[in-house]
């Protein structure tokens, strides 16, 4: 009997993770009717990350937090096994603010604090943050307010929230968050290696997403320079050029700081608790795909992962996407075998999205098809 593995990302704006493999599902059943089809959905530890571990079985816990720009937010987060897993979009998401320059400065981690204090009052003995698709690029500093750090001036007055605010951050007090989290492993699930500062840091690079201009991309690295001499007077080390520390507006820096967190791959936390290891032993072939395959899905992102996967197995791999940006060369380097962009098949990108869910199941026939008349 033939296998079939299918382990996509979420299609973002169209699909999750779960419905994406659910469509690929019935297109793999139209073409192969007697096959064995096991499906793994995943992610990177970005958004749609706690889609996919309620499949796997996780708990969800719903709760209203205070959102990036102060008004309440509905937020979740997961429970398995003892672990929380907190995604920071949840709460301050970039879905949650329209992207401006003013928003770019003010947007804040708070709502993220408050999901893992909630966590950590309901005895979760380690916690997951993923980083990906935030609003904020305040260091983490929102973030460990919640939890009682104190983020003050150089009068040692609170400088409030944002990361603007952080222009006049002179010193952190993060042993209240320290005693809180004693016997806590942290761990922040991302496959972003860039730094907190600097031409590849958070507000250079992801700050122009959030809505900040030239003259606020250079305010939020300046101010998040003085965040990095902060921490560090609070005890912590130099993490201005530490490879992550950057993902998510910084708020990856703010956890290694206060939290004590590591650095891990999003996709390989995830990925180990969605099977999909023990789905691609002995398997025929395994299908991946997500919104936009691209230079970025090279770099640790889902197709990369599940590739990484099936490559040293045998296992042949083809990719569904949005749309495929990925010449011939980029493909190879993935080991697909073959690939089709919904866009390709659509009237529209409206069109594309709003019948993501037909479309994939067709393109995923037809593939499978050819595949087996080979």
């Amino acid at each position: 009997m033939t296998r079939v593995v299918i382990a996509p990302d979420k299609f973002k704006g169209s699909l999750t993770a779960v419905e994406a493999a659910e469509a690929i599902a019935l297109g793999v059943r139209d073409a192969l009717p007697d096959a064995e089809i096991v499906t793994c959905p995943v992610a990177d530890g970005g958004e749609g990350t706690l889609d996919v571990l309620e499949a796997a079985g996780a708990r969800i816990v719903r709760l209203t937090v205070r959102g990036p720009l102060d008004e309440p937010v509905k937020a979740r987060y997961a429970v398995l096994d003892g672990t929380a897993y907190v995604e920071s979009a949840r709460a301050c998401g970039i879905e949650f603010v329209e992207p401006s320059p003013e928003t770019a400065l003010a947007a804040h981690t708070w709502g993220v604090g408050e999901l893992l204090g909630d966590a950590l009052m309901h005895g979760a003995t380690r916690l997951v943050l993923t980083v990906g698709g935030t609003a904020s690029t305040d260091g983490g500093a929102g973030m460990l307010s919640a939890l009682g750090a104190g983020v003050l001036d150089a009068f040692g007055a609170p400088v409030g929230l944002g990361g603007g605010t952080l222009s006049r951050v002179a010193s952190t007090e993060l042993t209240p968050v320290r005693e809180r989290l004693e016997g806590v492993r942290v761990a922040v699930a991302t496959d972003v290696t860039n730094p907190l500062l600097g031409p590849d840091g958070a507000a250079a690079v992801f700050g122009p997403q959030k809505g900040a201009g030239p003259e606020e991309v250079a305010a939020l690295d300046a101010a998040l320079g003085r965040w990095a001499h902060a921490l560090q007077v609070g005890g912590a080390p130099d993490l201005s050029r530490v490879p992550g520390a950057g993902a998510g507006g910084g708020v990856a820096a703010g956890a290694i700081a206060g939290l004590g967190a590591t650095v891990e791959s999003g996709f390989d936390l995830i990925a180990g608790l969605t099977g999909v290891d023990a789905a691609l032993d002995g398997a025929d072939l395994v299908i991946t795909g997500e919104g936009s395959l691209d230079e970025q899905s090279l770099n640790g992102k889902a197709p990369a992962g599940i590739a990484a996967r099936a490559r040293p197995r045998g296992v042949p791999l083809m990719a569904l996407a949005g749309r495929i940006q990925l010449d011939e060369a980029g493909l190879a380097s993935l080991g697909v075998i073959a690939s089709s962009a919904l866009i390709d098949h659509a009237e529209s990108l409206d069109h594309a999205r709003a019948n993501a869910a037909e479309l994939l199941r067709v393109r995923a026939a037809i593939l499978v098809s050819a595949w087996r008349a080979r």
